[in-house]
């Protein structure tokens, strides 16, 4: 009896909790300051394009390579063993622990508004200790959890779209944005298009624990696709009522209060039904939050695992067959935890978006090496197109970060701190990629060689496994 206990809706539902997150919430309301009702929805739908053009190109990615570990594994395969070390040591550092994080802090917040007087913080460090619990039962737990965790969330977000669209207003408003630009205002709306995207991420979830799926060549990829077309539904939706719902009063009101503990969803449901409703609305947020903290919880101790199962991290992080990789967990659990107490680390977070986008960016070009093709297979036009798209619009989006970043002075120039998170991640990646493969000489035995050899008998396996079953 096979291990793997995933199937193509707990994909999808994965896929979905780790894209919806308080962003979807928030996000529209700094948009008004600049852009109209039908702009704030086109910018929303151009996002969620992005994120399918994204999905068109990992799936094939994930065809090609049906192993857990996401970027890491790819980048292995694809191009070479130092490239997916440095994405998985991206992973490591920032691409997890800082968002689990965030999340665990916004739902603390919230916290506070229904539970008068609690710290938000504890209430933050109980949420990242009692589902990594969940997770580390096993994996039959951790799919009950994360199942249950999605399917409320969907629910509740259905429910409030619902009300939503009974109780208010249907009709698009007229109102014009506060600080509007002569003709059409590019700089703001591609600005928006930044946060928004951020929004989306977690659509190739999936692939970070692929080797958990029944069938992973079949199903990661479509709960990829599946999951990008819903989640992208719900943020026309979910949008949809606040421009038809809320007026630029009460948008202005709400950017200079409290933004941290009261969603655009809260004000909504205070208008149409009162303020009982609108403490209830928090208590969705809470939820909604706590499922992208277990969606990351189930896939970002996978990467970590890969990489040990490879001897590229010590054997403690690794997995054992059937069982979820409990060093992995605690790992993950303690850098969130501690980051949950420690002040600062929000700025952080605006760097590290764009570490990710070259990540990213970097995995769905590999699709290009024809050198790691099936022979006389291409991969469809779809994914080649999605993939520079997808790549075009990271390179600028990065672009801008620079552009915007804070400078520090380095030896008399000014060097954007995006750029100085950039080098340093590299930099620490390059060492200990260096240092493990003196110290370890099998490190990397798991992926496949550059050796263009084709009796050689690692890259034969891994070539061998890429072919679909009855080919």
């Amino acid at each position: 009896m096979t291990a793997r206990k995933l199937g193509l809706w707990s994909g999808v539902g994965l896929t979905m909790a780790d894209m919806v997150g308080v962003g979807v919430l928030t996000t529209a309301g700094f948009m008004a300051l600049d852009l109209s009702p039908r702009l704030i929805l086109l910018d929303w739908l151009l996002g969620g394009l992005l994120a399918v053009c994204g999905s068109l190109a990992y799936a094939r990615l994930a065809w090609m390579v049906p192993r857990s570990g996401g970027e890491y594994r790819y980048l292995s395969s694809m191009l070479h063993p130092a490239v997916g070390y440095f994405a998985g040591w991206t992973s490591l550092l920032v691409g997890f622990s800082v968002p689990v994080a965030l999340a665990a802090l916004g739902a603390g917040a919230f916290g506070e508004t229904v539970l008068v007087g609690a710290d938000g913080r504890l209430i933050a460090a109980a949420l990242i200790v009692g589902v990594t619990i969940a997770h580390a039962v096993g994996l039959r737990a951790a799919k009950w959890t994360q199942d249950l965790l999605a399917a409320t969330k969907a629910v509740l977000i259905v429910a409030f779209i619902a009300l939503g669209i009974t109780f208010g207003t249907n009709r698009l408003p007229e109102w014009t944005p506060a600080d509007p630009e002569a003709g059409f205002p590019l700089r703001a709306f591609f600005t928006s298009l930044i946060f928004i995207t951020f929004c989306y991420t977690g659509w190739n979830a999936a692939t970070y624990a692929s080797e958990e799926f029944e069938n992973p060549r079949r199903d990661v990829p479509r709960a990829m696709l599946v999951g990008c077309l819903i989640v992208t539904g719900l943020y026309l939706v979910v949008n949809w009522v606040f421009v038809t719902n809320l007026t630029q009063s009460d948008l202005s009101q709400w950017i200079k209060g409290d933004t941290d503990r009261v969603t655009l969803a809260h004000l909504v449901v205070k208008n149409l039904l009162g303020s009982r409703a609108a403490v209830a609305m928090s208590i969705v947020v809470m939820i909604a939050l706590t499922s992208a903290i277990s969606a990351m919880t189930l896939i970002g101790p996978r990467v970590y695992a890969a990489m040990a199962a490879d001897h590229f991290l010590p054997s403690v992080l690794a997995a054992r067959a059937g069982k979820p990789p409990i060093g992995s967990l605690v790992l993950q659990c303690s850098l969130a935890t501690s980051l949950v107490f420690l002040s600062g680390f929000r700025e952080l977070l605006n760097n590290v978006g764009s570490i990710l986008a070259i990540v990213s960016a970097i995995t769905v070009l590999s699709l290009f090496r024809r050198r790691r093709w099936r022979r006389g297979e291409r991969p469809p036009l779809s994914a080649m197109i999605g993939a520079l798209a997808y790549a075009g619009m990271s390179a600028w989006m990065v672009w801008f970060s620079i552009q915007s970043s804070k400078r520090v002075d380095v030896i008399g120039f000014g060097v954007p701190t995006v750029v100085l998170w950039m080098i340093g991640i590299f930099v620490v990646a390059m060492a200990a990629y260096g240092l493990t493969r003196a110290l370890r000489p099998d490190a990397g035995a798991a992926a496949p060689r550059r050796n263009s050899d084709r009796s050689n008998e690692g890259f034969v396996a891994v070539r061998a496994s890429m072919i679909p079953p009855g080919e």
